[in-house]
């Protein structure tokens, strides 16, 4: 990879680790002859699966992509072996994800593909001694801790990144409660609750009806806050409020569809569909290559794996 190349990814990938995007970093580790793509070269993904840099052609870049995004959604770096037909293949490999490319004209590649996440966001909202016993325990599990109060908390909510990844936990004990929580309810946080008796949340969710908070809104709130672990004291409560985020963070519910945003962007939508002729999976919503076949889309990686399937459509149709 040509140093201005490289140097510009290395700058792109500080300046978003400066404003907490998240990123994954592709890097060729090995290859075998023929390959567009050689040790050290290197492509950043970002969460929208955009790509600058270069791992590769039409063959290798839909793959890194697919499992770049996998890494953001997981937190795992992955290293991945793509094979062209006749390669040599390094057998079981335990940790290598293989994928066999017959549009690839015979060689290796092999990528590792690291992702790059912020901290995960936990904004305490209101005061008392849940909140503090919070906010040391939320550091010391190395999260983003931001406390807000009611003096601050007009224009500090509004700062705060609150994407899939932020939790927010609501405990103003005051009137104030309906108002932040139907905010933060309108937002993109993943994680939401009210440190509040059983009682008091009921009326609370009864309020946020009242004011027209739609049901898949009030739905996200957790209220109480925490798990029910039979806590009593404020630094119990405060362990079982943090035990619900870490729950939350990692069960696979966590990573299902995030909920919308106050005003969602228009959105591209993945139609994955299997290339017949390498059996890669391919986004349908972007792929350049295309045909049709008894009435259907049929989505392919690149140009060459179109034509071999253009050349005797019926010798592939039990592949779709």
């Amino acid at each position: 990879m040509r140093a201005d190349v490289a140097d510009a990814l290395v700058a792109l990938a500080a300046e978003l680790q400066r404003a907490g995007e998240a990123f994954a970093l592709a890097t060729v580790v090995r290859c075998e002859a023929p390959t567009s793509a050689k040790p050290g070269a290197k492509a950043l993904v970002r969460e929208d699966g955009s790509v600058q840099g270069w791992v590769g052609g039409a063959c290798a870049e839909p793959v890194v992509v697919r499992e770049a995004l996998e890494a953001l959604r997981d937190g795992r770096p992955r290293l991945i072996g793509l094979y062209g037909e006749g390669a040599r293949t390094l057998g079981r490999t335990e940790g290598l994800l293989e994928y066999g490319m017959t549009c690839h004209s015979g060689g290796t590649l092999e990528i590792y593909v690291e992702p790059y996440l912020p901290k995960p966001l936990l904004v305490l909202v209101g005061h008392g001694p849940v909140v503090e016993t919070l906010a040391t325990l939320g550091r010391a599990a190395d999260l983003s801790v931001v406390t807000l109060t009611a003096e601050d908390l007009e224009t500090g909510l509004d700062q705060q990144h609150l994407t899939q990844r932020a939790s927010v936990v609501v405990a103003t004990h005051a009137d104030s409660d309906e108002d932040v929580l139907d905010r933060v309810l309108r937002t993109a946080a993943g994680y939401v609750s009210l440190v509040a008796s059983r009682r008091r949340a009921a009326v609370i969710l009864e309020s946020l009806e009242r004011r027209g908070v739609p049901p898949e809104h009030r739905g996200r709130l957790k209220a109480p806050a925490g798990l029910d672990i039979g806590a009593l004291t404020p630094e119990e409560i405060a362990v079982s409020i943090l035990a619900e985020i870490i729950q939350h963070r990692r069960s696979d519910k966590a990573r299902g569809a995030e909920p919308e945003p106050a005003e969602p962007a228009a959105a591209t939508v993945r139609i994955d569909s299997k290339d017949p002729i390498c059996g890669m999976t391919v986004d349908g919503a972007t792929a350049k290559f295309r045909s049709e076949f008894s009435g259907r889309a049929v989505y392919f990686c690149c140009r060459h794996c179109k034509e071999m399937f253009d050349q005797d459509p019926e010798r592939y149709h039990l592949a779709l």
